[in-house]
């Protein structure tokens, strides 16, 4: 007679054998990590930058304002010290907002830099698990095939 073959161990061996790959997963998380860990980094560079940036056209403000607030023998000098005032802010603020805008400039490319590298290093951790799982795959495939006879 025939007889009806057990699926439960290839089964078993099949599910023992499923690339489920623990390691894989912790790299994602070390990779992920690692990534949040450099981008805090740019952003907290950016903000470092950025308050000195603040600080010193506060600073320079002040004294500036120390000179407009003195007082004057001539109502007219009154008037020049506003508009020196006036002139020294426009060239200030002209200042700083380049100040700022090279901060941004330089966040922006570190951080395409660093998408472009995760994105790479993401595609060959991706490549290589699909290799691994295929493989391991086809191994289990082909035990189950061949305990199937």
């Amino acid at each position: 007679m025939t007889k009806t073959p057990d699926f439960t161990k290839v089964m078993q061996d099949m599910m023992a054998s499923f690339p489920v790959d623990a390691s894989a997963m912790q790299n994602a998380f070390k990779t992920q990590a690692a990534m949040g860990e450099k981008l805090s980094k740019v952003a907290l560079e950016a903000a470092e930058k950025s308050t000195e940036i603040s600080a010193k056209w506060a600073k320079d403000a002040i004294a500036k304002m120390g000179d407009l607030s003195k007082a004057k023998a001539e109502p007219t000098e009154y008037t020049k010290a506003a508009t020196d005032f006036a002139s020294a802010a426009a060239e200030m603020a002209a200042e700083n907002m380049a100040a700022f805008a090279e901060v941004a400039k330089k966040v922006q490319m570190e951080t395409v830099e660093l998408m472009l590298a995760a994105g790479k290093d993401f595609s060959e951790d991706a490549t290589a698990a699909v290799k691994k799982a295929t493989a391991e795959v086809s191994s289990v495939a082909k035990k189950a095939a061949a305990a199937a006879k």
